[in-house]
């Protein structure tokens, strides 16, 4: 088999969608993405897709390791992600060739459902997210099955905030413990804007209300500093979803400075990587939440890791109201979710099919942007 042409399409939201053809009756299907750099993981598609055209996509491994070996600037977050989607479709090939799912060709599975967690909050400044809102999301999602729920801080934090701004924080998080119960798993991305120091006084008067995890209690780039967090609280710390392959890691692991990581299959080198990273954490009786708030065949991807590797823990998806992060208006045969969990397919590869009409309708030229923060004195703030 050979490859033959990467055709990509850039869809609204703020995806992009690879489909890698083959001489054979078989395409497979990816997600190389890097929010608010669409066109620059295009541009590193299309670099790749000269050493890709005519080669087996059979040789998954083989191929990985020339994409990232093969020049002498490696990693990085636009070359990661387009090497991420590549893997992804090349995964989906392989399923397709062998008929069964990735997930058999990875060591079988390990269970038959998927526990899945979703926001009940939109990101954004101070006031533009009510408690109100906030609190009938939640009764929403609960309706819905979900045992696991994750909250985000609220943007901008100063790196020293004063009581009564670090007491809002804490009430908004408590008002939302109270109104869904204990028997609700509650997770708070800090999201990485807090400073350590801060993150310190936050964690200390979260801990009664007993998070699931605390994700990227303060910036990932300086490991020690998360260590030195994750020494003082018995809440688990979670964090990875910035962090491009195995390398990047390292560090984290072998210091501890986590219990959970959080791979995004879009950008940290695909399934497999992903998988290997699952392995060396297991080692330190850590889990795996694989990060995800992108499109179905990221999410495609990530319930084929979920589903053979003992120590995961939970799947994010983002929940977006018209069910397009679950495939509504992409994929043939949307993901449901059912009490809370995705029940694991039996289909080759990824299991999914593209809708092709559908996500015609939604080709756009690709641009979206993170939006930007500033305190009231014009600095840049963390988003």
């Amino acid at each position: 088999m050979k490859i033959t042409r990467l055709e990509l399409l850039k869809v609204k939201p703020r995806w992009m969608i690879l489909k890698m053809h083959t001489d054979r009756d078989i395409f497979g299907l990816g997600e190389p993405i890097l929010e608010g750099h669409t066109n620059a993981v295009e541009a590193a598609v299309r670099e790749f897709e000269e050493y890709l055209i005519g080669k087996d996509p059979m040789q998954i491994e083989h191929h990985l390791q020339a994409m990232y070996r093969g020049g002498f600037y490696r990693g990085g977050p636009v070359i990661m992600s387009a090497i991420s989607g590549i893997e992804q479709a090349m995964w989906d090939i392989k399923g397709k060739y062998y008929n069964c799912p990735v997930y058999e060709l990875l060591g079988g599975k390990c269970r038959d459902r998927v526990r899945m967690y979703t926001h009940i909050k939109v990101a954004g400044a101070a006031g533009e997210f009510p408690i109100e809102d906030m609190l009938a999301l939640a009764d929403e999602r609960l309706k819905k099955g979900y045992t696991a729920l994750k909250y985000s801080i609220i943007p901008p934090i100063k790196a020293i905030e004063n009581p009564e701004n670090t007491e809002a924080h804490i009430e908004r998080f408590a008002r939302v413990r109270e109104h869904i119960g204990k028997g609700v798993d509650l997770a708070i991305d800090f999201h990485g804007r807090v400073s350590p120091a801060m993150a310190n006084i936050l964690i200390e008067k979260l801990t009664p209300y007993q998070p699931m995890f605390i994700e990227e209690p303060c910036l990932p780039e300086n490991v020690d500093c998360m260590v030195d967090i994750a020494r003082k609280t018995n809440i688990p710390i979670a964090a990875g979803e910035r962090l491009f392959g195995k390398w990047q890691y390292r560090e984290l692991i072998e210091k501890r400075a986590v219990s959970i990581i959080q791979p995004d299959l879009c950008h940290v080198g695909g399934i497999f990587e992903a998988r290997k990273l699952a392995a060396v954490i297991e080692m330190y009786y850590g889990t795996v939440a694989p990060h995800n708030p992108l499109g179905p065949v990221s999410l495609a991807s990530c319930l084929q890791l979920d589903a053979c590797i003992p120590n995961f823990l939970v799947q994010e998806h983002p929940g977006n109201a018209d069910g397009s992060d679950l495939g509504v208006g992409y994929i043939t045969e949307p993901f449901e979710i059912k009490d809370g969990y995705i029940e694991l397919s039996g289909k080759p590869g990824l299991g999914i099919e593209p809708d092709e009409a559908a996500i015609k309708e939604k080709i756009y030229e690709g641009s979206w942007s993170t939006p930007r923060l500033y305190f009231e004195d014009g600095s840049v703030a963390d988003w």
